[in-house]
């Protein structure tokens, strides 16, 4: 193999396909990517995979010739990472010993690789269900959900995010158990040809890489292929692989009320930014904040009393229709849920102090927010 491209190209392509090289690996070629030199289409492919999460780009090179090799993916990306922009040269000798030399205008180096043969092929899948949806879409909908899915490896199926194709957009829902947040995406291009039933759970990590690629392109239409056990999303020259999560995922729906008793419209910065210096109080104490909400006065009251530490005070105008109440939170939720929210006013609905709250943007994005609260014995 002999190529020559871009230390800009190389480098940027190879930390993309890192993320997926396994930090424990099972065996050792997992701790490597896969570089594959094209002749005929001077393009250079770089994989990674750990068995769940697969990553493969691919950008334009001079290749003289063409070849496929492995090498150290850490040990790649530092020396790559570190050389002089300008060109890079790769040459892998035809001795069979995997060695190759990287050429710059700052030196050469040497670095072992292992044979490709042992490098296991990305997941494709030629039968299954298919179609195309609109990388905003995408982002727009991993942005408002990914966050509230769990962290706790022992609930497998509450680690990924559920998407369902609907006849008119796609719905991303994700819960911890103690919260949940669903995206209802609204897009034109959702219907393909055989309006397929996507129903699948995808593990958080390969959506949160999902989202990183995809925010760099500007409206692509993402092809997603899926059956059983794999997704596979496809897109330009990119292509991002992914195991699917077993189990049955939670039925939501059932768990969003359909009336309130109460309802408030809130500016969405003033209520974080209140909640962000309420918050350094409340950490000091179990993260429990309290919230009034005061009809006659139309204000929200935050509150946090930390026994030996102190205690704060927040108002905020609100518009409130509904008696006054007294309800509880974990701070961390609400910050997390205003967060990811991106509209000028937020829409609170409730009902008492121990049933769960919805929280929802007022204009664009179709979001449910939905937050237990805590119980606070007084």
């Amino acid at each position: 193999m002999k190529l020559v491209c871009a230390q800009t190209h190389l480098n940027s392509h190879l930390s993309l396909v890192s993320r997926a090289v396994s930090s424990r690996p099972t065996h050792p070629v997992l701790a490597n990517v896969l570089l594959k030199a094209d002749q005929s289409t001077q393009r250079v492919i770089l994989s990674a995979f750990d068995l769940s999460l697969g990553i493969q780009t691919s950008f334009p090179a001079q290749v003289e010739e063409s070849g496929v090799l492995t090498l150290p993916a850490k040990l790649l990306s530092d020396i790559i990472s570190r050389l002089p922009d300008g060109d890079v040269t790769i040459e892998s000798d035809a001795e069979g010993n995997h060695v190759t030399t990287l050429t710059s205008a700052s030196g050469r180096y040497q670095v072992r690789g292992m044979g490709a043969e042992e490098f296991p092929e990305l997941p494709k899948i030629e039968e299954g269900e298919q179609t195309h949806l609109v990388a905003d879409a995408l982002v727009d909908g991993l942005r408002g959900s990914l966050f509230a899915a769990s962290a706790d490896e022992t609930k497998q199926v509450l680690t990924g995010v559920h998407v369902s194709l609907q006849p008119d957009g796609l719905e991303f829902a994700a819960t911890d158990g103690h919260r949940l947040a669903v995206v209802k995406t609204i897009e034109e291009d959702a219907k393909s040809e055989s309006e397929p039933q996507l129903d699948v759970t995808v593990p958080a990590k390969a959506l949160q890489e999902l989202m990183k690629m995809l925010d760099r392109q500007n409206g692509n239409a993402v092809d997603v292929r899926f059956d059983q056990g794999q997704v596979v999303f496809e897109w330009a020259d990119q292509r991002l692989t992914s195991r699917l999560l077993e189990g049955q995922y939670p039925n939501y729906r059932q768990l969003v009320p359909r009336q309130f008793t109460h309802q408030l419209t809130i500016d969405r910065r003033l209520f974080l930014s209140s909640l962000e210096r309420i918050s350094v109080l409340a950490d000091q104490k179990n993260n429990i904040v309290k919230v009034h909400l005061d009809q006659a006065a139309q204000q929200l009251t935050l509150s946090v009393d930390a026994q030996d530490v102190g205690s704060g005070r927040e108002a905020i105008p609100a518009q409130i229709s509904g008696e006054g109440m007294e309800i509880a939170f974990n701070v961390r939720y609400l910050l997390d849920g205003l967060k990811a929210i991106n509209t000028a006013e937020v829409q609170m609905q409730l009902n008492t102090s121990t049933s769960p709250v919805i929280l929802s943007p007022l204009g664009s994005l179709k979001m449910t927010y939905l937050v237990m609260p805590v119980q606070v014995r007084s």
